[in-house]
């Protein structure tokens, strides 16, 4: 196989429209949100590439708009839940052992195709499922998401790049790899962006999720999962499935398996997770709380670095390989320069 040192295209900030009377981009929004705020859709689950009916269903409703039904979104039950369990651990091996610039290069294209063909909808999508001005949907949903997807690109190519030093008797390398088990994402019904950089950022390190959106956000979490499907994401990478957070929440945190999780939620996700943090010492957990820290809870985990690359550096292992010595060390989070360094929980 043909090998080559890839780089990959220098990220920059995606230009915010004006949506001024007259401009395409606002006749285009417009004509979006009118055509989905008309019809009637129902989401389903997303397991293995499929989309999954159970039959429990929830009703989106725009919250300017109460009275008014969008559709509804269907609920996962204990058997969904164990089945999007399965389906990504048994996607796991392929998706770590895909290269990297394999994985950047779908998420590249996701980053194209919210800036182009998806950006009306995407937006009006947020402004129907979280009551967003035209202007507040253009800078989260489009830019800010697009800037993650392009940045965590190229932040990942800085952490592969960095390198400890070698001398002339010893060759040092660092090498990165995904997490064992699977990244469960809990994603926040305020903004579209974190709900699709949560499970991409995790992804895109060769890492397989199970997210679930915020019930307030489901209408617009479908758009992002389009995006997903058409840039090129396998089958079983991402699944996304909704329903009772106590249930899914407790079921997968108290699997006994490698289970790592971030979130950016209501109290009631923060208490679950803290909670079932507290009690159960097999697995390697991250939180992203709403409350503007990032914590840990890892067994072994070297000097953290706070100006470490925004989520670039998220669900890794590291191996050192030092004189032909190997010491596994699990790394398993980053900081984001705009919340300061991690705090660990004692």
């Amino acid at each position: 196989m043909d090998k080559g040192v890839f780089s990959v295209p220098k990220p920059h900030n995606e230009p915010v429209k004006s949506y001024a009377p007259g401009s395409p981009e606002r006749a285009a929004v417009l004509a979006a949100y009118t055509q989905m705020y008309q019809e009637s859709i129902e989401v389903p689950l997303y397991i293995d590439g499929q989309e999954v009916s159970t039959g429990q269903t929830q009703s989106m409703n725009p919250p300017h708009d109460h009275q008014h039904s969008l559709g509804v979104f269907h609920k996962a039950g204990e058997q969904e839940v164990d089945r999007a369990v399965n389906t990504a651990l048994a996607a796991r091996e392929q998706w770590a052992q895909t290269p990297w610039e394999q994985r950047a290069a779908i998420f590249l294209r996701a980053a194209e195709l919210v800036a182009g063909p998806y950006r009306a909808r995407i937006n009006a999508a947020t402004m129907l499922a979280q009551s967003k001005t035209v202007h507040q949907a253009e800078i989260d949903a489009a830019c800010e998401f697009i800037d993650f997807l392009r940045f965590n690109v190229a932040y990942m190519t800085e952490m592969y790049a960095e390198q400890p030093q070698s001398t002339s008797q010893t060759w040092n390398r660092l090498e990165y790899r995904p997490l064992e088990g699977f990244v469960y994402a809990i994603t926040p019904f305020n903004f579209t962006a974190i709900a699709g950089n949560l499970p991409a950022s995790a992804a895109l390190m060769g890492n397989v999720v199970i997210w679930k959106p915020s019930d307030s956000q489901v209408y617009s979490a479908q758009v992002v999962l389009e995006v997903f499907k058409e840039a090129g994401v396998p089958p079983g990478v991402i699944n996304m499935i909704m329903g009772d957070p106590v249930m899914i929440t407790e079921k997968l945190l108290g699997m006994q398996i490698s289970v790592a999780y971030t979130l950016q939620a209501r109290q009631k996700s923060l208490k679950i997770c803290g909670k079932k943090l507290g009690t159960t010492s097999t697995s390697t957990k991250l939180i992203r709380e709403s409350s503007e820290k990032l914590a840990v809870k890892i067994s072994s985990l070297p000097t953290l670095r706070p100006n470490w690359r925004p989520w670039s550096r998220l669900w890794c292992a590291v191996r050192l390989n030092f004189r032909d010595k190997n010491a596994v060390l699990p790394v398993a989070a980053i900081s984001l320069k705009a919340f300061g360094p991690l705090s660990p929980i004692n």
